[in-house]
């Protein structure tokens, strides 16, 4: 009776195992099925990658590597991740209050005391929300690093108090790589590639500037014209599907910051339309439950979408764009949630 009993049981989870990857490839080709649509009706040229419960269960290319459309994108291509790359020095900073080497009420001039008087007022707390004051880049006058902190010692004033407003503008993320930089007494690009990248075992991801690497997926417009060439200036992020992926995953689960580091960094000015330096960061009891990060810069576009209660993340990532990828990534969702 008892070999019975263990027997059935075998059968039923047998039964349960079938019906549930029968699901899953269900779910699987209805993706598919929307992927190509989306790219024969022209509104998708890019990588999308998708896990469902700590699996890798979609991770395809679609369309060109560059406007003349001569040579087909492989999932080994590397996209411009626009405003996610602003993750990476939120980390950085998080990562050296960990140890004790600053903390995020520290004002910005403790670090750079050349900058003028408004340094002593902004703290780093405000350039990861985005409430530091400072003006955006004047970016007529800019060419490369230096150019910029040349352009932040000329500034005599903020636009307001710190910490009661909010303006989303890049002299608050370059300020974040400066003081990493003071901070750890090397580059910021050599401090991600170390203390970041290659832990994460993130290994096609190039920080700029670089020079004639491989698999570089170009930015071009419905005229089939390129983007321009990148400035020569620190910081921005081109990585494939798999490596942000693998950022995602290391960063929620608690192996690159700590539970209330990840917390912090997750904090935003408290007003609509506003974002923390995770993008948009959703919390319950200081458990990080929903993130969602959108990057554009010329033709690239670039979304993570990470659902950690329903244990689903989507990655899409376009060089030629249309902007249809939050609707793209709602077709998923409405498949993976069925």
């Amino acid at each position: 009776m008892k070999n019975n009993k263990g027997s059935f049981l075998i059968v039923i989870l047998i039964v349960l195992l079938i019906n549930n990857l029968s699901a899953q490839n269900n779910k699987v080709n209805q993706i598919d099925s929307i992927m190509n649509k989306y790219y024969q009706n022209g509104t998708f040229n890019g990588n999308v990658l998708i896990s469902k419960n700590n699996k890798l269960i979609y991770n395809n290319s679609f369309g060109y590597s560059d406007e003349t459309k001569t040579t087909k994108l492989t999932t080994d291509y590397r996209f411009n991740i626009g405003s996610i790359t602003k993750e990476f020095s939120a980390v950085a900073l998080l990562k050296l209050q960990e140890q004790g080497k600053l903390t995020l009420d520290d004002k910005v001039s403790k670090f750079i005391p050349e900058l003028p008087k408004w340094s002593n007022e902004v703290a780093i707390k405000d350039l990861l929300k985005y409430t530091s004051g400072i003006p955006d880049v004047n970016w007529k006058k800019i060419k490369n690093d230096k150019d910029l902190f040349e352009d932040l010692k000329i500034i005599d004033s903020l636009d307001f108090i710190p910490g009661t407003n909010y303006d989303y503008n890049n002299n608050n993320i370059f300020l974040r790589h400066f003081i990493v930089e003071r901070v750890s007494g090397i580059s910021y690009k050599e401090y991600v590639e170390k203390f970041i990248f290659k832990p994460c075992k993130m290994i096609s991801s190039l920080m700029t500037p670089f020079e004639n690497e491989q698999n570089i997926a170009k930015g071009f417009n419905s005229s089939l014209i390129r983007d321009k060439k990148d400035l020569p200036i620190t910081g921005g992020i081109y990585i494939t599907t798999i490596d942000l992926l693998k950022w995602a995953n290391l960063l929620h689960s608690g192996k690159i910051i700590n539970k209330k580091s990840l917390y912090e960094i997750g904090q935003r000015f408290n007003s609509e339309e506003t974002q923390s330096a995770l993008g948009n960061a959703t919390y319950k009891n200081q458990n990080l439950i929903l993130h969602t990060h959108h990057g554009r810069v010329g033709n690239y576009e670039a979304l993570l979408i990470s659902d950690i209660d329903e244990k689903f993340t989507i990655v899409l990532l376009d060089n030629n764009y249309k902007g249809k990828i939050f609707e793209i990534s709602e077709a998923i969702i409405t498949i993976l949630k069925k």
